[in-house]
Protein backbone atom coordinates (compact mmCIF):
# COMPACT_ATOMS: atom_id res chain seq x y z
CA UNK A 1 0.00 0.00 0.00
CA UNK A 2 1.35 3.29 -0.91
CA UNK A 3 0.24 6.88 0.61
CA UNK A 4 -2.57 6.50 -2.01
CA UNK A 5 -4.23 4.07 -0.05
CA UNK A 6 -3.65 0.51 -1.45
CA UNK A 7 -5.73 -2.48 -0.43
CA UNK A 8 -22.89 5.56 -26.06
CA UNK A 9 -20.04 5.74 -28.56
CA UNK A 10 -20.61 4.88 -32.26
CA UNK A 11 -18.15 3.82 -35.10
CA UNK A 12 -17.06 7.61 -35.48
CA UNK A 13 -16.53 7.66 -31.91
CA UNK A 14 -14.10 4.25 -31.56
CA UNK A 15 -12.20 5.96 -35.08
CA UNK A 16 -11.57 9.20 -32.99
CA UNK A 17 -10.06 7.68 -30.11
CA UNK A 18 -8.01 4.78 -32.54
CA UNK A 19 -6.30 7.53 -34.15
CA UNK A 20 -5.35 9.29 -30.80
CA UNK A 21 -3.81 5.46 -29.88
CA UNK A 22 -1.78 5.78 -32.77
CA UNK A 23 0.20 8.97 -32.36
CA UNK A 24 1.87 7.47 -29.32
CA UNK A 25 5.47 5.84 -29.31
CA UNK A 26 5.21 2.49 -28.86
CA UNK A 27 7.16 0.60 -25.54
CA UNK A 28 10.64 -0.59 -26.31
CA UNK A 29 10.98 -4.04 -27.66
CA UNK A 30 12.76 -6.37 -25.31
CA UNK A 31 11.63 -3.41 -22.26
CA UNK A 32 10.50 -6.33 -20.61
CA UNK A 33 6.52 -7.01 -19.05
CA UNK A 34 4.48 -3.80 -19.23
CA UNK A 35 2.84 -1.97 -16.35
CA UNK A 36 -0.45 -0.77 -16.58
CA UNK A 37 -2.49 1.01 -14.13
CA UNK A 38 -6.30 0.20 -14.32
CA UNK A 39 -8.17 3.45 -12.66
CA UNK A 40 -11.98 3.65 -12.02
CA UNK A 41 -13.97 6.01 -10.13
CA UNK A 42 -15.86 3.82 -7.66
CA UNK A 43 -18.43 6.40 -6.50
CA UNK A 44 -22.47 5.41 -6.34
CA UNK A 45 -22.96 6.13 -9.64
CA UNK A 46 -20.41 3.36 -10.99
CA UNK A 47 -21.79 0.05 -9.98
CA UNK A 48 -22.53 -1.19 -13.42
CA UNK A 49 -19.42 -0.10 -14.98
CA UNK A 50 -17.78 -1.48 -11.88
CA UNK A 51 -19.05 -5.15 -13.00
CA UNK A 52 -18.46 -4.60 -16.53
CA UNK A 53 -14.57 -3.64 -15.99
CA UNK A 54 -14.26 -6.59 -13.72
CA UNK A 55 -15.53 -9.05 -16.15
CA UNK A 56 -13.27 -7.44 -18.93
CA UNK A 57 -10.11 -7.47 -17.29
CA UNK A 58 -9.26 -11.07 -17.50
CA UNK A 59 -9.52 -10.39 -21.21
CA UNK A 60 -6.77 -7.83 -20.77
CA UNK A 61 -4.59 -10.15 -19.14
CA UNK A 62 -5.13 -12.81 -21.71
CA UNK A 63 -4.75 -10.82 -24.54
CA UNK A 64 -1.57 -9.02 -22.89
CA UNK A 65 -0.20 -12.16 -21.91
CA UNK A 66 0.63 -13.11 -25.23
CA UNK A 67 2.52 -10.28 -26.02
CA UNK A 68 4.93 -10.81 -23.19
CA UNK A 69 2.82 -10.25 -20.03
CA UNK A 70 1.02 -7.11 -18.29
CA UNK A 71 1.22 -6.21 -14.47
CA UNK A 72 -1.60 -4.31 -13.70
CA UNK A 73 -2.08 -2.03 -10.21
CA UNK A 74 -6.13 -0.92 -9.29
CA UNK A 75 -6.56 2.07 -8.48
CA UNK A 76 -9.72 3.13 -7.24
CA UNK A 77 -11.45 6.00 -4.83
CA UNK A 78 -15.18 6.41 -3.67
CA UNK A 79 -16.47 7.62 -0.30
CA UNK A 80 -15.21 10.42 1.71
CA UNK A 81 -11.46 10.90 0.35
CA UNK A 82 -11.01 7.28 0.11
CA UNK A 83 -8.04 6.34 -2.56
CA UNK A 84 -6.69 3.31 -2.50
CA UNK A 85 -4.31 1.33 -4.72
CA UNK A 86 -3.40 -2.14 -4.71
CA UNK A 87 0.38 -4.06 -5.26
CA UNK A 88 1.05 -4.61 -8.73
CA UNK A 89 0.10 -7.93 -9.78
CA UNK A 90 0.44 -10.46 -13.25
CA UNK A 91 -2.13 -12.50 -11.59
CA UNK A 92 -5.68 -12.07 -13.39
CA UNK A 93 -7.24 -14.14 -10.45
CA UNK A 94 -5.52 -11.66 -7.51
CA UNK A 95 -7.48 -8.83 -9.29
CA UNK A 96 -10.74 -10.31 -10.21
CA UNK A 97 -10.79 -11.03 -6.30
CA UNK A 98 -9.90 -7.92 -5.16
CA UNK A 99 -12.75 -5.91 -7.26
CA UNK A 100 -15.36 -8.42 -6.68
CA UNK A 101 -14.51 -7.49 -2.92
CA UNK A 102 -15.33 -3.61 -3.57
CA UNK A 103 -18.53 -2.04 -3.98
CA UNK A 104 -19.32 1.47 -4.66
CA UNK A 105 -19.52 4.19 -2.27
CA UNK A 106 -21.01 7.93 -2.86
CA UNK A 107 -18.72 10.47 -2.36
CA UNK A 108 -17.00 13.32 -4.88
CA UNK A 109 -14.14 12.41 -7.89
CA UNK A 110 -10.58 12.00 -6.89
CA UNK A 111 -8.91 11.97 -10.41
CA UNK A 112 -6.45 14.38 -9.12
CA UNK A 113 -5.39 11.91 -6.66
CA UNK A 114 -5.14 9.30 -9.42
CA UNK A 115 -2.92 11.44 -11.35
CA UNK A 116 -0.32 12.09 -8.62
CA UNK A 117 0.08 8.34 -7.70
CA UNK A 118 1.03 8.01 -11.46
CA UNK A 119 3.58 10.31 -10.96
CA UNK A 120 4.78 8.51 -7.68
CA UNK A 121 4.86 5.22 -9.35
CA UNK A 122 6.86 6.31 -12.58
CA UNK A 123 9.74 7.56 -10.00
CA UNK A 124 9.74 3.78 -8.82
CA UNK A 125 9.57 2.05 -12.36
CA UNK A 126 8.31 2.25 -15.82
CA UNK A 127 4.69 2.75 -16.22
CA UNK A 128 3.75 2.28 -19.54
CA UNK A 129 -0.21 3.53 -19.88
CA UNK A 130 -2.86 4.22 -17.55
CA UNK A 131 -6.22 3.24 -18.40
CA UNK A 132 -9.37 5.99 -16.49
CA UNK A 133 -12.68 5.01 -16.33
CA UNK A 134 -15.10 7.14 -14.52
CA UNK A 135 -18.40 9.20 -15.62
CA UNK A 136 -17.85 12.70 -13.51
CA UNK A 137 -15.06 15.62 -12.84
CA UNK A 138 -15.48 17.44 -9.90
CA UNK A 139 -12.22 19.24 -9.13
CA UNK A 140 -10.52 22.34 -10.74
CA UNK A 141 -9.85 21.42 -14.64
CA UNK A 142 -6.83 23.94 -14.32
CA UNK A 143 -5.37 21.57 -11.24
CA UNK A 144 -5.86 18.70 -13.60
CA UNK A 145 -4.17 19.41 -16.43
CA UNK A 146 -0.92 21.15 -14.42
CA UNK A 147 -0.62 17.42 -13.04
CA UNK A 148 -1.49 15.50 -16.47
CA UNK A 149 1.05 18.10 -18.37
CA UNK A 150 3.80 16.78 -16.25
CA UNK A 151 2.67 12.78 -16.75
CA UNK A 152 2.72 13.57 -20.12
CA UNK A 153 6.91 14.57 -19.85
CA UNK A 154 6.93 11.07 -18.40
CA UNK A 155 5.83 9.63 -21.34
CA UNK A 156 2.91 7.79 -19.28
CA UNK A 157 -0.59 7.99 -21.85
CA UNK A 158 -3.79 8.21 -19.81
CA UNK A 159 -6.76 6.45 -21.93
CA UNK A 160 -9.61 8.31 -20.24
CA UNK A 161 -12.80 6.45 -20.70
CA UNK A 162 -16.07 8.09 -20.19
CA UNK A 163 -19.35 6.80 -19.05
CA UNK A 164 -22.47 8.90 -19.85
CA UNK A 165 -22.91 12.78 -21.21
CA UNK A 166 -21.49 14.28 -18.78
CA UNK A 167 -20.15 17.63 -20.52
CA UNK A 168 -17.63 19.01 -17.68
CA UNK A 169 -16.56 15.91 -17.81
CA UNK A 170 -15.86 15.39 -21.16
CA UNK A 171 -14.06 18.45 -21.66
CA UNK A 172 -11.77 17.57 -19.15
CA UNK A 173 -11.21 13.76 -19.95
CA UNK A 174 -10.34 15.07 -23.55
CA UNK A 175 -7.49 17.37 -21.84
CA UNK A 176 -6.20 14.91 -20.29
CA UNK A 177 -5.69 12.71 -22.49
CA UNK A 178 -4.41 15.45 -24.92
CA UNK A 179 -1.49 16.86 -22.38
CA UNK A 180 -0.56 12.61 -22.12
CA UNK A 181 -0.83 11.60 -25.53
CA UNK A 182 -3.30 9.27 -24.16
CA UNK A 183 -6.59 8.78 -26.13
CA UNK A 184 -10.65 9.83 -24.87
CA UNK A 185 -13.49 7.36 -25.77
CA UNK A 186 -16.99 8.07 -24.43
CA UNK A 187 -18.84 4.73 -24.00
CA UNK A 188 -22.68 3.61 -23.20
CA UNK A 189 -24.56 0.95 -21.73
CA UNK A 190 -24.59 -0.89 -24.70
CA UNK A 191 -21.06 -0.71 -25.64
CA UNK A 192 -19.41 -3.29 -23.39
CA UNK A 193 -18.06 -5.58 -26.56
CA UNK A 194 -16.57 -2.32 -27.98
CA UNK A 195 -14.72 -1.36 -24.86
CA UNK A 196 -13.72 -4.70 -24.68
CA UNK A 197 -11.81 -5.16 -27.06
CA UNK A 198 -10.03 -1.63 -26.68
CA UNK A 199 -8.87 -2.21 -23.35
CA UNK A 200 -7.76 -5.31 -24.60
CA UNK A 201 -5.76 -4.04 -27.56
CA UNK A 202 -4.28 -1.07 -25.37
CA UNK A 203 -3.23 -3.65 -22.92
CA UNK A 204 -1.73 -5.49 -25.55
CA UNK A 205 0.01 -2.28 -26.79
CA UNK A 206 1.36 -1.40 -23.30
CA UNK A 207 2.47 -4.96 -22.82
CA UNK A 208 4.65 -5.45 -26.59
CA UNK A 209 4.33 -2.56 -28.50
CA UNK A 210 3.41 -2.24 -32.49
CA UNK A 211 4.51 -6.12 -33.31
CA UNK A 212 2.54 -7.13 -30.47
CA UNK A 213 -0.80 -5.40 -31.69
CA UNK A 214 0.23 -6.90 -35.29
CA UNK A 215 0.08 -10.44 -34.23
CA UNK A 216 -3.28 -9.73 -31.65
CA UNK A 217 -5.17 -7.95 -34.42
CA UNK A 218 -4.18 -10.90 -36.67
CA UNK A 219 -5.85 -13.21 -34.36
CA UNK A 220 -8.64 -11.28 -33.19
CA UNK A 221 -9.51 -8.68 -35.47
CA UNK A 222 -11.75 -5.94 -34.39
CA UNK A 223 -10.84 -2.79 -32.40
CA UNK A 224 -7.06 -4.29 -32.99
CA UNK A 225 -7.74 -4.25 -36.93
CA UNK A 226 -9.19 -0.71 -36.81
CA UNK A 227 -6.15 0.60 -34.56
CA UNK A 228 -3.50 -1.16 -36.41
CA UNK A 229 -4.69 0.33 -39.74
CA UNK A 230 -4.38 3.74 -38.46
CA UNK A 231 -0.93 2.95 -37.43
CA UNK A 232 0.07 2.04 -40.91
Amino acid sequence: MSNIKRHDGGEGDVDAFLARVREMPAPAAGAGRGRLVLAMDATMSRQHSWDMALTIQGDMFAEAGRAGGLDVQLVYFRGYGECRASKWTPDTAVLARLMSGIRCMGGRTQIGRVLKHLKGEAANGKVNACIYIGDALEEPIDELAAVAGEIGLLGIPVFMFQEGRDATAEAGFREIARLTRGAYFRFGGDAAKILRELLSAVAVYAAGGYAALESHSAQRGGAASLLLQQMK
